[in-house]
C-alpha cells in the first residue's frame, strides 16, 4: 500500500510539471510574433497594423471556438489521445505559418495552430482535478499556469535576441518552435497514463448522464454571469499586452534591441509570485475571494491606464512589473475556485468551458481592434486606456451582483 502511494504522488506531481511545460510551449508561440511585428510586417510588403494584428486574432478565433466541442472529445477520448492529437494539429500549422510567403497562408497557419491548442486547457485541468490531491491543487494549479508566464518570457526575449540583435529570419523561428512542439507530443505520449479504472470511467458515465439533465439556467445565473464577464474583461487587457506591448514601446516609447522584449517579458515574469502568492490567499481566506478580486481588478485597471501616461521608463517598467504581479495570472487561480462554488457539481466541466471561451473571446478581439484603432489615430494609447475602462466596468458589475445576491441571500435566510 505505501509503495502505490508513493507512486501516485509521484505520478500527480509529474503530470503538473508536464503541464507547466505544455503552457511554456504555447505561450512560446503566443508571443514569440509580437516584438518582431515590424520585420514581418517588412517581409509581407508592409502589411497594416489591423492585419498584422489578426494574425493573433485568427489563433485565438479557432482556439476560442473549439473550446467547448474539445471538452467533449477529452470526456470521450481521454486526455492523453486530446493532448497528443491537439499538439500534432499544432505542428502543422505552425510549419505553414513558417514556410508561408504570403498573408493568407499565415492567416491559416494561425487557425490550425489555435484549433490545435484549444485541446490543452480542458485536457490540462481535468488532469489536474482527477489527480491531484484537494489541499494542493490550487498551488499545482498555479504552477501549472506559471508556465505561461515562463513561455511568454521566453517568446518576448527569445524573438528579441534572435530576429533583431542576431538577424535570423523569422521564419526559422517558427521551425525551432515546431522542434518543441514535437518534443512535447513526445513527453505527452511517454509521461500521461492513457487509461483509467474501470470504476472511475463508471463513475464518470453517471456523472455525465446526470449533468445532461442540468438545466442551461444553472450555467447562467448572475454570479456566473458576472464572472465570466469579469474573466473576459481581465483577458481583454492581458492579451492586449501580450500582442501590442512590443510594438508600443519599440514605436511610441523608443525602446530598441533586447529592451523591448525584456521590458515585455518583466509582465510575464512578474505574474509567477503573484499567481503563488494569490492562489495561496485563496485557499486560506476562501471568504475573502470576492474582495481579492476587486482589489486585484481595480488594481490592474489603474496599471493599465498608468502604462500610456507614464511620464518617465522608470514608471512605466515599475507599472509592467506590478500589472503583472497583480493581473490576470493573480486572479486566475481565485477567479476559478470562485467559479467552482457558485457552479452546480453536475456541469462543473461546461461552466468551466464557458469560463474560458468567455474570457478567450476578448483574445480574439482585441488584437485585431487594437491594430485598427492604431491604424486610425496613428498610436495605441487609447486601446490601452480602453482596456482599463473594460476592466473598471467589468469589475464595477461583478461587485454589484454578488453585494446584490449576498444581500437577497441574507434577507431570505
Amino acid at each position: 500500500m505505501e509503495k502505490n502511494h508513493q507512486h501516485s504522488v509521484e505520478y500527480w506531481k509529474k503530470l503538473v510539471v508536464v503541464l507547466c511545460f505544455g503552457w511554456v510551449a504555447i505561450w512560446i508561440y503566443r508571443t514569440v510574433l509580437t516584438p518582431i511585428y515590424p520585420e514581418i510586417q517588412a517581409s509581407l510588403g508592409g502589411i497594416s497594423d489591423a492585419e498584422i494584428g489578426a494574425i493573433a486574432s485568427f489563433y485565438y478565433l479557432a482556439y476560442c471556438c473549439m473550446q467547448i466541442p474539445c471538452g467533449i472529445l477529452v470526456d470521450k477520448l481521454g486526455q492523453k489521445v486530446m493532448l497528443a492529437g491537439g499538439f500534432s494539429l499544432f505542428i502543422i500549422g505552425t510549419l505553414l505559418l513558417a514556410s508561408a510567403h504570403s498573408l493568407s497562408l499565415i492567416y491559416v497557419g494561425s487557425l490550425l495552430a489555435g484549433a490545435g491548442c484549444a485541446s490543452f486547457f480542458c485536457s490540462a485541468y481535468s488532469l489536474s482535478s482527477q489527480n491531484v490531491p484537494e489541499t494542493s491543487r490550487a498551488m499545482a494549479n498555479a504552477i501549472i499556469n506559471s508556465g505561461s508566464a515562463i513561455g511568454m518570457g521566453i517568446g518576448l526575449i527569445g524573438s528579441t535576441v534572435l530576429v533583431k540583435n542576431m538577424n535570423m529570419n523569422w521564419q526559422h523561428v517558427m521551425f525551432m518552435i515546431v522542434a518543441i512542439l514535437v518534443v512535447m507530443v513526445a513527453v505527452f505520449l511517454l509521461a500521461i497514463r492513457s487509461h483509467q479504472s474501470q470504476s472511475l470511467k463508471a463513475e464518470e458515465k453517471t456523472d455525465q448522464a446526470a449533468a445532461g439533465k442540468v438545466p442551461l439556467s444553472v450555467m447562467f445565473t448572475p454570479k456566473l454571469c458576472s464572472a465570466y464577464f469579469l474573466y473576459f474583461c481581465t483577458c481583454y487587457g492581458y492579451y492586449l499586452i501580450v500582442t501590442w506591448l512590443p510594438s508600443f514601446l519599440q514605436t511610441e516609447r523608443g525602446f530598441e534591441g533586447m529592451a523591448i522584449g525584456f521590458a515585455s517579458a518583466l509582465v510575464a515574469f512578474a505574474g509567477i509570485p503573484g499567481a503563488l502568492f494569490f492562489s495561496r490567499l485563496s485557499d486560506k481566506f476562501s471568504n475573502k475571494k470576492v474582495k481579492i478580486l476587486l482589489y486585484l481588478e481595480g488594481a490592474a485597471a489603474l496599471l493599465l491606464l498608468l502604462t500610456v501616461m507614464a511620464p518617465n521608463t522608470w514608471v512605466l517598467m515599475t507599472s509592467l512589473i506590478f500589472y503583472g504581479l497583480l493581473g490576470k495570472l493573480a486572479v486566475d487561480p481565485i477567479l476559478i475556485s470562485y467559479v467552482s462554488e457558485q457552479a452546480s457539481p453536475k456541469s462543473l466541466g461546461r461552466t468551466f468551458s464557458l469560463l474560458n471561451f468567455f474570457g478567450m473571446s476578448s483574445a480574439v478581439i482585441a488584437p485585431t481592434l487594437t491594430g485598427f484603432i492604431s491604424d486610425v489615430m496613428g498610436s495605441k494609447e487609447m486601446s490601452f486606456i480602453m482596456s482599463g475602462a473594460l476592466v473598471a466596468v467589468g469589475a464595477c458589475i461583478f461587485a454589484v451582483i454578488t453585494h446584490r445576491s449576498k444581500a437577497r441571500e441574507v434577507a431570505t435566510a
